[in-house]
C-alpha cells in the first residue's frame, strides 16, 4: 500500500466499512423481503454516507487531533483540509444520488440520514446530544434498506416508508368498466423500526464511550456500556414473534421461492433454534469484554480498543437482527464480513 492509499485508508476508516452492509441487509430482512436491486443500492448509498461522515469528521476534528492526535492523516499534513472536505462533499452526492435511483422514499431517508451525519460532525459531536445523533444515523441506516428494498419490490411498509406501491386506479368516467387496482402488499414497519432501535442504542453507547479514547479516565461511561450491551443482547435473542400478521395472498407476478425480491419472507419463518443465540453471543463476546477492561483501567489504549470492538460488535448484532427477522441466511451473509473486518483492522484503525 502506497503512503497516499494508506493515509486514504486512514481517513476513510476502511476496516469500519465492514459495518456498514449489514444495516441494509438487516433492513431488508425486518421487513421480510429478500435482497433485491433497492437493498444493494441502499448499500452503495450507505457506504458513500459513511466514508463521507469519516472524512468530514477529521476535517472538522483537525485543530483537535494536531494536538491529541497529530498521527492522523490531515494534521500529519499526509491530505490536505481541502481535499478531506471535497472527499466528503463528493460522497455525500454519490450517496444521495444512489439512494435516489431506489426510489422517491429512499432519498427522503438517505437525506435525512446525510444531514444527521453534516449535523454531528459539525455541530453536535461535542454536545450533549452527539450520541443520540449517531444513534440516529444508524438507525436511518437501516430504515434506508428497509425502505429501498421495499420500493425494489412494489411494497409499501405500514408506516410508509417504502410507499411506491401504486394507488388504485381510478373509476372510469362513465363507470361501466371500474378498473381494479392489483391488491398492495404491505410490509411491517414496526418490525424495522424496532431493529432500527436496538441498532441505534448499541451506536449510542459506543459513542459515548468514544468521548473518552483520547484522554481515558472514565469508569462509568464502559460500565454503563457494559450493562446496556448486556441488555441488548438479551433483547436482541428474543425471537421476532407475530410481527408479520397473516401471511398475504401472492399476487399474479409474485415468485413462490423466496428468491429475487420477492416477498416470500413475509411468513418470517422462525429462526433455526440454535443460530440466534450464537449470534447474540458473538455480539456479547465481542463488545463486552474489551469493556470490562475499559471499566476497569480507563486508560487511552483500552478505551480505544473497547471503542473499536464496539463498532465491530455491529456485525454479529446485524447478523442477530437478521436471524430474529426469520432470514438465517442473510444472518449468516452478514457474519461474514468478520473475518475480513478483524483482518483489516490489524492494518488500520477503526477508530
Amino acid at each position: 500500500m502506497t503512503a497516499t492509499l494508506r493515509a486514504w485508508a486512514e481517513l476513510l476508516r476502511v476496516s469500519a466499512l465492514f459495518t456498514v452492509p449489514g444495516d441494509a441487509l438487516a433492513g431488508s430482512a425486518a421487513v421480510g423481503l429478500s435482497v433485491n436491486r433497492g437493498t444493494l443500492l441502499a448499500t452503495g448509498a450507505s457506504l458513500c454516507l459513511y466514508e463521507a461522515g469519516m472524512a468530514l469528521n477529521d476535517w472538522a476534528d483537525r485543530d483537535e487531533d494536531a494536538v491529541d492526535r497529530p498521527h492522523r492523516p490531515i494534521p500529519s499534513g499526509r491530505i490536505s483540509p481541502a481535499a478531506a472536505l471535497t472527499a466528503a462533499g463528493t460522497l455525500t452526492a454519490a450517496g444521495l444520488g444512489l439512494a435516489a435511483r431506489a426510489g422517491r422514499p429512499a432519498l427522503a431517508v438517505a437525506t435525512g440520514l446525510a444531514a444527521t451525519v453534516w449535523a454531528y460532525d459539525l455541530r453536535l459531536k461535542h454536545s450533549q446530544a452527539g450520541p443520540a445523533a449517531m444513534a440516529t444515523a444508524r438507525a436511518l441506516d437501516l430504515l434506508l434498506g428497509a425502505t429501498a428494498t421495499a420500493a425494489g419490490t412494489g411494497t409499501r411498509t405500514a408506516a410508509g416508508t417504502a410507499g411506491t406501491a401504486r394507488t388504485a386506479g381510478t373509476a372510469r368516467a362513465d363507470a361501466k368498466e371500474p378498473r381494479t387496482a392489483p391488491p398492495v402488499r404491505t410490509a411491517p414497519a414496526g418490525a424495522a423500526l424496532r431493529a432500527a432501535a436496538l441498532l441505534g442504542a448499541h451506536t449510542y453507547v459506543v459513542t459515548a464511550v468514544s468521548r473518552h479514547e483520547a484522554q481515558g479516565g472514565s469508569t462509568a461511561a464502559p460500565l454503563a456500556a457494559l450493562a446496556a450491551t448486556v441488555a441488548l443482547g438479551a433483547a436482541t435473542v428474543r425471537e421476532q414473534r407475530g410481527t408479520a400478521g397473516p401471511p398475504t395472498p401472492p399476487g399474479p407476478g409474485d415468485q413462490s421461492d423466496g428468491h429475487r425480491g420477492s416477498p416470500a419472507a413475509t411468513r418470517f419463518p422462525a429462526p433455526p433454534g440454535l443460530l440466534l443465540p450464537a449470534l447474540s453471543g458473538a455480539y456479547l463476546r465481542t463488545a463486552a469484554k474489551p469493556l470490562l477492561h475499559a471499566a476497569l483501567n480507563p486508560s487511552p489504549p483500552l478505551t480505544q480498543r473497547a471503542v473499536g470492538s464496539g463498532i465491530r460488535a455491529m456485525i454479529p448484532l446485524q447478523a442477530a437482527l437478521a436471524a430474529r427477522a426469520g432470514s438465517a441466511r442473510t444472518g449468516l451473509t452478514v457474519m461474514a464480513l468478520v473475518p475480513l473486518a478483524r483482518a483489516l483492522a490489524r492494518k488500520v484503525s477503526p477508530t
